[in-house]
């Protein structure tokens, strides 16, 4: 699978789910009637959480991408340096979820959904999305939230998320405050009610916080807050609340009105509240957007963002994208080419020239597009695997040694690309090396959180291995490792 495309989480995620002051209704949690998939948000781990969704509904998935990577960290750097934690390894992960959504799991991820990076029309506004959420990490609420959690019973909360959603419903639909508390009566007894109001007036107050927080790191790097607001602001223009669906986790943050009200007046006292992006800055999120919704959307949709009239650097790169995807290989490299001659200082445009040839069936074309870009992105690890994937599939059995070197050096760098893995091992099938070939399968599966299969192989692998050799001793501790209970019970251990 491209390393574009959604991928499954590599491993649980451990902590529970926190969504943000910036969610929408998320697709796993929208329907009220999978309350118990809500309970699990709340509580349990991640892919807990995520593993009690039921046959064809929707599996949520992660998103790869050298550029975007590279430009998510450029706009969280200065940010988690501001809240000193500059050294603590944070990374950005990518959603494939068209909704406005943003969340920390833990203290060294923010969740990012891919509708979030589209609907910020300016870098400050998903900037300001980062602040927020990097707020929640640095002021440790996430342990403070278990603590809080650990005292209610499971199905306690089950109640009170149901009961909150009524209410939520019936304060936005205008009933009055006697008949929301009927609502709310009815649904919850009274212990449920205490809970409720406890846990939630506990997350409104940190959200306030991480608002505060945020626009505090934004002064310290010389940014504005501005964006933050206009994201309130969309949310009260599209009546976020109003919604018969509304998430009951809204009701854990304070009303739109009251936060912009808030985040107003701390914005405009800032000296830095009318700084705009820099134009350089502001052209790579344009990039951003268009080459989201070149691979997300269907051709019309593409072409209805980007008309032909379009002649921007971004209008052209969705529409390359669009048309590689859907099967016009031959005016898909002619666009990329087209791309290359207006920057061919830009390594993307050469990564997507050799994606295109490796996945429209061209393999040895794309070798030379794919070294140009590992060479321009210092050896980026995902570009790399995947040149390490057009090499093995070219058929040059003289290719064979520099996959292997090259699909090395990538997994080195980045160990949670189950891809690379994979091509890894086949790279070293190709050579003969079936011990090899099954470790690296098994550090693949392992990588896609698929840890009984990997063990399996990593047990085949050890067999093949002299005992007390590395390769032995790397498959001697797949076969033994343990993963965490969730992963363990949704493998079926």
């Amino acid at each position: 699978m491209h390393k574009f495309l959604p991928k499954p989480f590599p491993m649980p995620f451990r902590g529970p789910r926190r969504t943000s002051a910036f969610s929408r209704v998320p697709a796993l949690l929208a329907a009220a009637g999978r309350a118990l998939c809500l309970a699990a948000a709340v509580a349990l781990p991640f892919q807990a959480a995520l593993a009690q969704e039921g046959p064809g509904q929707k599996r949520t998935s992660t998103i790869r991408d050298t550029e975007i990577e590279a430009l998510l960290a450029d706009y969280t750097r200065p940010v988690l340096k501001a809240a000193g934690l500059g050294q603590q390894n944070v990374e950005v992960v990518l959603i494939s979820e068209r909704s406005f959504n943003a969340f920390v799991a833990d203290g060294r991820r923010i969740f990012v959904n891919t509708g979030a990076l589209v609907d910020s029309v300016t870098p400050n506004q998903i900037i300001g999305v980062l602040a927020h959420e990097t707020g929640h990490i640095a002021g440790g609420h996430l342990a403070r939230m278990r603590q809080q959690i650990a005292g209610a019973q499971t199905m306690a909360i089950v109640a009170m998320l149901l009961a909150a959603g009524g209410v939520a419903a019936g304060a936005a639909s205008g009933m009055s405050g006697r008949d929301v508390g009927n609502v709310a009566g009815a649904a919850m007894s009274a212990p449920q009610e205490m809970i409720r109001r406890s846990l939630l007036t506990y997350q409104r107050g940190e959200e306030s916080a991480a608002d505060r927080s945020a626009v505090k790191y934004l002064d310290a790097t010389g940014q504005s807050s501005k964006g933050m607001l206009e994201t309130f602001e969309r949310f009260q223009n599209d009546q976020l609340f109003i919604s018969q669906r509304v998430d009951p986790y809204m009701l854990s943050h304070p009303m739109a009105r009251e936060r912009i009200a808030a985040l107003e007046q701390l914005a405009k006292a800032s000296p830095y509240y009318n700084t705009k992006d820099s134009p350089a800055l502001q052209a790579r999120h344009d990039m951003m957007r268009a080459k989201l919704i070149g691979f997300m959307e269907r051709p019309e949709v593409v072409a209805r963002r980007y008309p032909p009239s379009d002649t921007s650097m971004a209008a052209q790169y969705a529409r390359a994208i669009s048309a590689y995807r859907f099967g016009n290989i031959s005016s898909a490299v002619a666009q990329i080419d087209a791309l290359i001659a207006r920057d061919p200082s830009n390594p993307y445009f050469q990564e997507l020239k050799g994606q295109a040839l490796l996945e429209g069936g061209r393999p040895a074309e794309s070798v030379a597009p794919l070294r140009k870009a590992v060479q321009m992105t210092n050896g980026a690890p995902l570009i790399r695997s995947m040149l390490g994937q057009a090499l093995v599939q070219s058929g040059n059995p003289s290719s064979t040694q520099e996959a292997i070197r090259e699909l090395i050096q990538a997994t080195q760098r980045d160990p949670n690309s189950p891809s690379a893995w994979r091509s890894l091992a086949m790279a070293y099938g190709r050579a003969g090396d079936t011990a090899n070939a099954d470790l690296a399968a098994a550090q693949g599966n392992f990588a896609a959180g698929e840890f009984k299969l990997g063990r399996e192989l990593a047990a085949r692998a050890r067999l093949k291995f002299p005992q007390g050799s590395p390769g032995w001793l790397k498959a001697d501790d797949l076969v033994n490792f343990k993963p965490p209970a969730s992963a363990s019970n949704q493998q079926n251990q």
